[in-house]
């Protein structure tokens, strides 16, 4: 079988087992799976504690290591009565901004002394490689002490500038709002929350970066200004002016991702870049942050932009299609109309363009042979799918 990035496996009953390549699904082999093969992968990956964990809440999110063969994501479920389970690969190697194709402004907002920095995305997006390379950049240029709080831990950190302290939900902390709350007794310089999902986790975030602290952390959102709604949405409306100013203080920057197909196959990362700065700030603290869009767009220059402006970019260098662009355009009808005025690049210049690194497989995902990239960890001695 020839060479695909895949990132993920999706274990179902009732269908072959499927990988994610570049946002499709592709079945692998002809055996349908059975009820059977699933309880035996469990078996084999799970360590009692998880499986009556599994049983319990029927819901189960850990990370498995196997050594050689990697370390995985799993997501395990009930669906039509029956287990399944999704499991994503971990490329242990972080990643840095170059190979990512990241601008500077990461690497500035991770240098940054105090105040909270939002990487937003849906699932998928790379919000996780994102900010193991900012920590990665951190560690290796600074001294202090970075403490990450994940769910589960991806990508481990050496100690080089800095000491990084990484701790597991459920394994070295029993929640985001218990390790948050310790944290600031651990003199902490840079903390990392691996997702804010509640109110509560989100307040102790803004009151980490209130304190002096860097307090980088990801939240689902679509944009910018989308982040910022949510964050006040956290909060009861008697006390959304006090998150505001807050945000106002002390938010440094938003940073949203996407992933998106590229005209020759794999991803290619679609950025978002919102700074906390002037006008931007006055907007948080009227509530009017649905024109920050127009803000970013017309301050290219400090270093903002849309994901619209970044679309554009893309598909002037040939390395995604108009289709691509209005499907995942903020204001699809203005973009059709600004499409209009650009030229299509001619073949030499996509040529050059991809030559030059503009395809790019994505942030979660790796070159392999699509056997060992999905299957290969399972058809060991110790873990074989089918009986």
């Amino acid at each position: 079988m020839g060479r695909v990035a895949a990132s993920d496996l999706y274990l179902t009953v009732g269908s072959r087992p499927m990988m994610r390549v570049d946002q499709d699904l592709v079945p692998i082999g002809d055996d349908v799976l059975t009820p059977m093969n699933i309880q035996t992968l469990l078996g084999a990956v799970l360590t009692e504690q998880q499986m009556r964990e599994f049983e319990e809440n029927l819901e189960l999110n850990s990370a498995l290591d196997l050594g050689e063969h990697g370390r995985f994501r799993l997501n395990v479920l009930r669906q039509k009565h029956s287990p399944a389970m999704v499991i994503r690969r971990i490329i242990t190697k972080i990643p840095r901004f170059e190979g990512l194709k990241l601008p500077p402004i990461y690497g500035d907002l991770a240098m940054e002394r105090r105040g909270l920095v939002l990487v937003v995305g849906m699932t998928g997006s790379g919000k996780t490689t994102s900010l193991a390379s900012m920590i990665d950049h951190r560690n290796r240029m600074e001294s202090g002490h970075i403490i990450t709080i994940e769910d589960p831990i991806e990508y481990y950190h050496d100690h080089q500038k800095s000491l990084v302290t990484q701790r597991e939900i459920g394994v070295d902390t029993h929640s985001y709002k218990e390790a948050l709350k310790n944290a600031l007794r651990q003199r902490p310089d840079v903390i990392l929350v691996g997702e804010i999902r509640d109110r509560e986790v989100m307040e102790q975030a803004l009151a980490c970066s209130e304190t002096g602290h860097l307090c980088l952390a990801t939240v689902h959102a679509n944009n910018a200004y989308q982040a910022i709604e949510r964050v006040i949405n956290f909060f009861p409306d008697e006390q959304a002016q006090q998150v505001r100013m807050s945000l106002a203080a002390n938010l440094k920057g938003v940073l949203s991702q996407r992933l998106l197909k590229s005209e020759r196959g794999g991803m290619v990362p679609v950025l978002e870049i919102m700074l906390n700065q002037g006008l931007v700030r006055d907007l948080i603290l009227k509530g009017e942050v649905s024109k920050i869009f127009e803000v970013m767009e017309k301050n290219a220059m400090m270093g903002m932009r849309t994901f619209d402006q970044s679309l554009i970019e893309l598909y002037r260098t040939g390395i995604i299609s108009e289709d691509v662009v209005v499907n995942n355009a903020d204001r699809p009808t203005e973009m059709r109309v600004k499409l209009q005025t650009i030229s299509p690049p001619s073949k030499e210049a996509v040529d050059r363009n991809f030559q030059m690194g503009g395809d790019m497989r994505g942030q979660n995902q790796q070159e392999e042979t699509a056997e060992n990239a999905v299957l290969g960890y399972i058809d060991t001695d110790s873990l074989r799918l089918h009986e």
